[in-house]
Order: C-alpha cells, then sequence, then structure tokens
C-alpha cells in the first residue's frame, strides 16, 4: 500500500511498451521519521557491525531519518563505535574498533517483489573528485539478509535451475533436490541473486589513467551489474578485455557506459566446508560503469531498473515461446545497460534472470577495497581513523575527512515501485507460490539474526511510545505522537502513551502504515510436514483423532518452552514503552 503518491503511473516508454500500476511508494514526507526495527513496516535500519568487503564502517539505526525537507537522510561520519568482531585468521572473537557510523536500510522480509520497474530520486553524498564513500542502491533476494553472513553462504549470489555437479555441492538449495523441504519445490535451484542499481565511486581518476587507463569511463562513476552464480570458467583477468567468448553476449551499453573490466566477479570461499575443490565456486559481476559528474553529488538525479522476467511457457502473444527476461537501467531517463537474458543461456553456466523476490537496500558504506587511494609509500594501510596520527590517515584520499565533518548525507527524496498488471508473474510479496522463503527463513533463524534477538526482526508496534500530553507544538514530532493528524497523547495506567490512527503506526505514530494485499503462502498442515496417518475405520479413527488431540494439548506447553529456551536463550520477550 503507498504512502502517499499517485496511484497509477506509466513510467517512460520502454519495448514493449506497457501499462504500470504503483505498487509501492515511499515518499518520505513525514519529518522526524526513524527505522529502528519495530517502527516502520517497510525498512528496517541495522544496528549492526558490517563484516563484509573490509568494511571500516559500523550501521546504527540512529544514522537513518527523515528531514524537514521531504527527504530519507543516510548520514555517514567519523565516529567510533567498540563492537566485537570475530577474526576469521585467529578464529575467535575480539573486540575492535569501528572509526565510522553510517546507516543502511533494508525492506529484508517486509516489502520483496518479483519483476517490474523501481526508480528513486536521490542525491549523492559527499564530493564527485574525493574518493572512500561507496553510496549504493541495489536489490538482493530475500533468503540472504545482508551483513548477516550466515544467510548468505552457498546462497548469494545464485540463480539457477540447472542441475549440474557443480550446483549439486555448491548451491544450498539446487535443482538436484528431489525433495520438498521447507516448503521449496523439487527441481527448482534457488539462491540470493543481486541487482545493483548503482554503486558510486568518488574520485579523480579520470577514464584513460592509473586503474582506468583500459576504459573510456574512470572517477567518478556508477556500477549497474547483475550478481549471479554459477559463473563462468575460464574467464576474463581483472584489468583486461574479455577475448571472443569469454564473456556473456545480449550486452548493451548506453552512452558514456563502459563494460566494467576491473571487476568481473568474487570466488566464494567459505571456511567451514569440508570439500572446497567441490564447494568452492565462481559469481559473476555482469557490470557497465557509467561517467557521473559534479552534479550527481548534492543535486537530485532519477534512477530506474526494468526486470523483466524469464518464461519458460511463454504467451499467446508471442505463440507460447520461451522468452528468458531482461535487466535495464536508465539514469534521468538515458539508458545505462541492457543485459538479455539470452547470453546468460548462452553461456551455459544454468544462470538466468532472476525470478525471486528480491528487496531494496539503501546505504552509505566506507571500504578500503572500494575508491581508497593506492598505498602511500610509508603508509601502513592497516588502519583508517580519522581522529588518529599520520599513520591512521595517510591512507585517505585527499579532503576525505573534511568531508564526513560534519556527515556526509545521502538523500533520498522518494523511492517506487511499478508492476505491469496484465503480467501475472510479476508479483509483491517476500514468499510467492512459486518461489517461497517464509517457511526455510522460519527454520532457520539464526541464520538472519544477531546473537541476543528472540526473532529476525520485531513485531511493528502501533502506538504505545511516552508523549507529551502537553506538546509545545502540534507539528511532527514523537512526543506530540506525529501531531494530530498522526495520532494522540493520552493517559494509560498513570502514562502518557502514543494511540495512532488509522493509516499510521510505529511507537509515536510517524510512520505510514503498509502492508502486502496478498499472502502467496497457503496455511501449513500435517501433510505439508510430511506426515499421513493411517487408514482406520470411522469409530476408531475418531478416538484416536481425540487421543492424539489430547496428546498434543499436553506436550504443547512443554515443546513449546523447550524451543523457546533454544531460540532465546532463556530471555524474556517485553516491551517497554519507548522514551
Amino acid at each position: 500500500v503507498p504512502s502517499s503518491s499517485p496511484t497509477s503511473v506509466t513510467p517512460e516508454p520502454t519495448q514493449p511498451e506497457r501499462v504500470y500500476d504503483l505498487v509501492f511508494s515511499d515518499e518520505f514526507n513525514a519529518p522526524h521519521r526513524t527505522f529502528e526495527d519495530g517502527k516502520d513496516p517497510r525498512w528496517t535500519a541495522l544496528e549492526k557491525n558490517d563484516y563484509t568487503n573490509n568494511a571500516q564502517h559500523y550501521y546504527t539505526e540512529k544514522n537513518a531519518y527523515t528531514d524537514t525537507e521531504g527527504n530519507l537522510v543516510i548520514k555517514t561520519e567519523a565516529a567510533d563505535t567498540e563492537v566485537v568482531g570475530f577474526n576469521d585468521v585467529k578464529r575467535k572473537k575480539e573486540k575492535i574498533k569501528k572509526h565510522f557510523k553510517s546507516a543502511m536500510l533494508q525492506s529484508w522480509n517486509k516489502f520483496c517483489f518479483t519483476g517490474g520497474v523501481m526508480e528513486a530520486e536521490m542525491a549523492l553524498p559527499g564530493k564527485h573528485n574525493i574518493g572512500g564513500l561507496w553510496p549504493a542502491f541495489w536489490l538482493l533476494g530475500n533468503f540472504a539478509r545482508h551483513t548477516y553472513v550466515g544467510s548468505s553462504e552457498h546462497i548469494w549470489p545464485w540463480s539457477s535451475s540447472a542441475c549440474s555437479d557443480k550446483s549439486r555441492t555448491a548451491q544450498l538449495i539446487s535443482a538436484c533436490n528431489r525433495v520438498e523441504h521447507y516448503g521449496l519445490h523439487k527441481g527448482v535451484g534457488r539462491g540470493a541473486p543481486e541487482i545493483d542499481v548503482f554503486e558510486v565511486q568518488p574520485g579523480n581518476i579520470k577514464a584513460g589513467k592509473g586503474e582506468f587507463r583500459e576504459m573510456p569511463v574512470g572517477q567518478p562513476f556508477l556500477s549497474s551489474s547483475y550478481q549471479v552464480a554459477p559463473g563462468r570458467v575460464p574467464r576474463p583477468g581483472a584489468g583486461w578485455w574479455p577475448a571472443p567468448g569469454q564473456w556473456y553476449s545480449n550486452l548493451t551499453g548506453g552512452m558514456n557506459t563502459s563494460l566494467n573490466i576491473a571487476f568481473y566477479g568474487s570466488y566464494n570461499h567459505f571456511l567451514d566446508d569440508t570439500d572446497p575443490a567441490s564447494q568452492d565456486y565462481w559469481s559473476d559481476a555482469i557490470s557497465y560503469n557509467r561517467q557521473l559528474n559534479e552534479s550527481h553529488f548534492g543535486k537530485m538525479h532519477r534512477y530506474r531498473v526494468e526486470w523483466d522476467l524469464p518464461d519458460k511457457k511463454g504467451n499467446k502473444e508471442n505463440n507460447y515461446t520461451e522468452t528468458f527476461g531482461y535487466i535495464r537501467w536508465f539514469l534521468d531517463d538515458e539508458f545505462i545497460l541492457e543485459i538479455k537474458g539470452e547470453g546468460l543461456k548462452a553461456a551455459g553456466t544454468g544462470g538466468e534472470i532472476s525470478s525471486e523476490p528480491m528487496y531494496m537496500l539503501l546505504n552509505t558504506a566506507i571500504s578500503s577495497q572500494w575508491g581508497f587511494p593506492k598505498c602511500p609509500a610509508a603508509c601502513p594501510c592497516s588502519a583508517y581513523d580519522c581522529h588518529g596520527g599520520f599513520q591512521e590517515t595517510c591512507g585517505f584520499a585527499g579532503g576525505f575527512c573534511d568531508t564526513l565533518n560534519p556527515g556526509a548525507e545521502y538523500k533520498i527524496n522518494w523511492v517506487r515501485v511499478y508492476q505491469d498488471k496484465n503480467d501475472p508473474k510479476q508479483k509483491v510479496g517476500c514468499s510467492t507460490t512459486e518461489r517461497p522463503t517464509k517457511t526455510f527463513i522460519e527454520a532457520h533463524e539464526e541464520k538472519y539474526m544477531r546473537a541476543g534477538d528472540v526473532h529476525p526482526l520485531k513485531p511493528i508496534r502501533k502506538g504505545g511510545g511516552t508523549c507529551s500530553l502537553t506538546p509545545p507544538t502540534d507539528e511532527i514530532y514523537p512526543e506530540s505522537c506525529g501531531g494530530s493528524s498522526h495520532g494522540v497523547c493520552s493517559l494509560k495506567n498513570k502514562l502518557p502513551l502514543c494511540e495512532c490512527h488509522e493509516k499510521w503506526t510505529g511507537p509515536h505514530c510517524m510512520n505510514p502504515e503498509g502492508y502486502d494485499d496478498i499472502i502467496w503462502e497457503h496455511r501449513e498442515t500435517l501433510g505439508d510436514l510430511g506426515f499421513w496417518g493411517p487408514s482406520f475405520g470411522q469409530g476408531m479413527g475418531i478416538g484416536l483423532v481425540v487421543c492424539v488431540l489430547l496428546g498434543i494439548l499436553l506436550a504443547a506447553p512443554v515443546v513449546l518452552k523447550m524451543g523457546r529456551r533454544r531460540m532465546e536463550g532463556y530471555r524474556s520477550v517485553e516491551y517497554e514503552p519507548e522514551v
């Protein structure tokens, strides 16, 4: 359900032309809105260390909020956070200090969609000619929750329903599976592919210079990509143009773009695997870089991705011919890149355009492997801290720390998703009939949450936040329950607490309500668990059912208590009034 936006819009013409319905929008018009777990039905702001990609930052929920100008703000700053991290080399936990704070918003397990058009208007953070920030706008399959690394092992970025020797051992949910565990369909490979609307790298290295000497696009640039497994072998080397037949066909780039030859993908190895030869796998990053300029940093521009699903059966319009889908990228309606599914099929890896329900991510990262300069002489480049001495600051680009004082702001004016109402393949939902995820995630919750969490996501609270019975203003603030249009502050058990009006939710009524119109998964039965009882005569059957039900009722408290202790660490769950 949209928060506040047009009800139906036809985006800029595509081929073939379609009419799209608006299925999601967030206009971010209400100021002082925040996104802590349990507050918002669309987004969750992480409060978590990022272990991925040599991350130098900590994600805090406090650095994501809406301003008074109708924008979502993701703020990145030079500020310390002590965290307990896992040292992969020493194989033990240790206390470390992160010297930067930023924010990531995810719609994981809240809003997902399969196929359609996603568009946003946003202004990039920092300065165009100073490297170090890594703003991104992207989609990820719901089976993987980003930064929760256990959820992505042998899941990211698989998009293949081919049964092969590699997928049998390297893909967690492969097409080789012939048993329907967790409601998954047999013979259907599953995973979490990635569609990057953009990953932006600012800096001052121009095309034809330094690491971009073989490319017509230099810094600053955006990289639009589809990341998919399994990857191609043999494959081009980083920095080299692919030989004929060595990379994907059916790729079309727009003006001011270039195939990204600096990065063709990743080699995926996990420390707990027992047979690396069969379990390791390559993943491919099929990406083009598009030249940016100063105007993209601090000024609003529109970024769009169009995603069409493969269809083995075809339809009446194409004489029931199999189609392979496509992904297209645009900047201010100017074409950037098209990837056709025919090119993935021709590669022979089994990879395909994603049919997975995918969720949205917005974040700014800081990583020593993205946009940082080549390590200067006499600089150790082992620690990065804007408040440190020479050894901690010498590895930054000149002026980088100044861009974070008082903070670099990534601003998003709105995010919208459209779908073709005449295409039944395009759906809203994180767990659909064709691609269920719900039961699998519930059975593996520990992979999707932090230690000490009860569940991966808290339920959304509607009201109950502490407030002022005599607020100084009726404007949209938490202490006024969002103002008279959002809610009211009243006494409950002698405490002033918010009560939300219709269409508003969150502890302080600051967040617009939202929900899926259709819940695709059916009610679970014993038959879904693979249990089928013996057949008896009618009388005996009724007696047996009564006995079984009585036994279940007597045993249920014990079973639930054991399960709760195992999953919750003996913790009780209480929701205190929020200050």
